[in-house]
């Protein structure tokens, strides 16, 4: 038993998912009773087993709660006798929506929704889930090469993806709730980059979609690239931050490295062999791709990603909290493992 989580409750928003399920495991894993919050019950089931499939035994220390981010009812009660609060729930969605509303609303009043709940019902720390895409959307880095926990994304800008402005919004008006009423410190965000790791379901995170597609195989990969973590790793920072004191009031960005697509696929073809197969060899020329963006929504929002390399500074999630994120080679094998597996991909 670890001795933080005796007799201690944690209130976890999202229990459905991808984030949620590994946050929910790992918090039963270390000892705490857990509660998470769903928008309808009939999903319990779904939760358990996605506990179950991360290895956690749930017993009786895990309850589920029928609350919608975009109405207060239930909320209160889901809080009562809560110490800690982990706000991972927000929509992320397969295609940018044409109303930036539609993902900046439910985003921001969803986060202050739970963060007003938790701060009546005395918890004493919240964890709330941003993203890099709160950081780096302001220009370049502040102070050098690397995005730090200083840099914030211009919200106010209409070029960027209703995603990245949600998460911005609903990142800043949390921190101004806090601020408000003197609670800077019962926060802490966590701003992860592109998740993968191994899935708990065949109800596969859009965040997966990236390897499922490169298994499944295209003509060729565009110069596309991201700041990769394994979501076991995402999950232990949230109980770090939500744990350690020294890291109220702070951001702590959740990254391991870079790496291009073609990278990506060059670990699956190496670690898999034969079953790899069907990763494609060639990088898509960027007109290519920008003409293909003129009659396909999905790429025209990467369109302004080509031949980006953003670097991100995880150190202070490294040395304060003491933080260490697994090799990345190991969480793009495990992530193709676990699609083989729900036979989201066949072999």
């Amino acid at each position: 038993m670890n001795e933080a989580a005796q007799g201690k409750t944690v209130l976890m928003t999202g229990g459905t998912g991808f984030l949620g399920g590994w946050c929910i495991a790992t918090l039963l894993d270390r000892g705490y009773t857990v509660r998470t919050t769903i928008r309808d019950l009939a999903r319990e089931g779904q939760v358990r087993t996605q506990v179950a499939a991360a290895g956690a035994d749930a017993g009786d220390r895990l309850t589920v709660l029928a609350a919608d981010l975009l109405a207060d009812d239930g909320w209160a009660e889901a809080v009562a006798g809560c110490d800690y609060v982990l706000h991972t729930a927000s929509p992320f969605p397969p295609k940018q929506p044409k109303d930036p509303d539609e993902l900046i609303v439910p985003a921001r009043d969803g986060a202050l929704r739970v963060l007003r709940a938790a701060l009546d019902g005395g918890v004493e720390r919240i964890v709330m889930t941003s993203s890099v895409a709160a950081i780096r959307g302001g220009g370049d880095p502040i102070g050098g090469s690397a995005y730090t926990d200083e840099d914030w994304t211009d919200s106010s800008n209409t070029n960027l993806t209703p995603y990245t402005r949600s998460k911005t919004i609903a990142e800043r008006e949390a921190w101004k709730l806090v601020d408000e009423r003197d609670a800077r410190t019962r926060l802490a965000v966590v701003n992860p980059g592109a998740i993968i790791g191994p899935a708990l379901s065949d109800d596969v995170s859009f965040s997966l979609e990236l390897i499922e597609r490169l298994l499944k195989g295209m003509p060729a990969v565009p110069k596309l690239g991201f700041s990769f973590v394994d979501v076991r790793d995402v999950a232990d920072l949230h109980v770090r931050a939500m744990e350690q004191p020294a890291a109220g009031g702070k951001r702590y960005i959740a990254t391991d490295r870079f790496m291009w697509m073609a990278d990506v696929g060059a670990i699956l073809r190496e670690r898999l062999g034969d079953r790899a197969r069907k990763v494609p060899t060639r990088t898509a020329p960027n007109l290519m791709v920008k003409v293909m963006s003129l009659f396909d929504p999905g790429v025209r929002t990467i369109v302004s990603e080509l031949d980006q390399r953003p670097e991100y500074s995880s150190e202070p999630a490294r040395t304060q909290l003491g933080w260490s994120p697994r090799p990345i080679e190991d969480s793009v094998t495990e992530t193709a493992e676990s699609l083989f597996e729900y036979g989201i991909v066949s072999v």
